[in-house]
């Protein structure tokens, strides 16, 4: 499943146009709709990649000047998320989706010029460039999917899902850790259906439990998009159970997650 840094950068740039053009085509009242995210709008989605991109491509041009800034932050305590949401609430929609077009296009030209051999710093620890890219697909991604889950926008799922499918897999301990409980030993076998009709094995090949479904489906719930309830992942063994209840591809605290029923099957992509 992995892929040279290239790849993955050409992929999170096809990611970057899939999502601009549901954006371009958006009226200025979608900026404000309500996404599943408890309290974000559409608006806020668009701030919270423009940041992060932004933040990306400084931890690739100026590593010691993104760590001090890290730092900083730290030490004040300042709340990211709610400045960048504020600026975000202060622009004109056009701003917001200008301010993302600059902030993406930065962190593609930056990654085009990355060590592959590099480590590259973050808000966590530090990471590969491979592993650094393939995050920003995911959440590029994930957080569009929040938009095109309440807008009339034609984002369809393809190939590129290998990304994300990937790190949902690699995620599996790190959804443990992050809530303080004990993985199980179990090895558990993924095998998804991808958009374009190819198997995707990841996980343990022999494993006895496993999940078996879309591709679609299970990114939708790694990136707690969607309750599993509310998809048709074939789910068999009670670690995979518990692990599906809890999969989070995503940096930071437990996730909350989307509730069944959230997104009746009949209702679904």
């Amino acid at each position: 499943m992995s892929s040279s840094l290239d790849q993955i950068v050409d992929d999170l740039e096809a990611e970057h146009a899939a999502l601009a053009g549901v954006l371009d085509g958006l009226s200025a009242p979608d900026w404000d709709v309500a996404t599943h995210n408890p309290g974000w709008s559409v608006r806020d989605q668009v701030s919270h990649l423009a940041y992060f991109d932004e933040a990306a491509s400084r931890a690739i041009s100026d590593q010691e000047a993104f760590q001090a800034e890290v730092r900083a932050a730290m030490k004040s305590g300042s709340d990211l998320e709610a400045s960048y949401v504020e600026r975000g609430r202060g622009m004109e929609p056009r701003a917001v989706l200008a301010w993302w077009r600059s902030a993406s296009s930065a962190l593609i030209a930056g990654a085009r010029t990355a060590d592959p051999k590099a480590r590259l710093p973050w808000f966590g620890p530090d990471m590969s460039p491979a592993s650094f890219i393939t995050a920003r697909l995911m959440e590029t991604w994930s957080h569009g999917l929040d938009v095109v889950d309440v807008v009339d926008g034609d984002r369809p799922d393809t190939d590129r899902l290998r990304h994300v499918a990937f790190l949902g897999v690699r995620t599996r301990a790190y959804s443990y850790s992050v809530r303080r409980m004990k993985q199980p030993d179990t090895p558990i076998r993924v095998e998804l259906t991808s958009p374009s009709g190819e198997t995707w094995i990841l996980g343990d090949p022999d494993a006895e439990e496993s999940i078996r479904g879309t591709a679609t489906d299970f990114c939708r719930v790694a990136a707690q998009r969607r309750h599993v309830a509310d998809t048709d992942l074939e789910v068999i063994g009670d670690a995979a159970k518990e692990w599906m209840g809890i999969a989070q591809t995503f940096a930071g605290p437990p996730g909350g997650g989307r509730q069944p029923g959230e997104f009746p099957k009949e209702k679904r992509e």
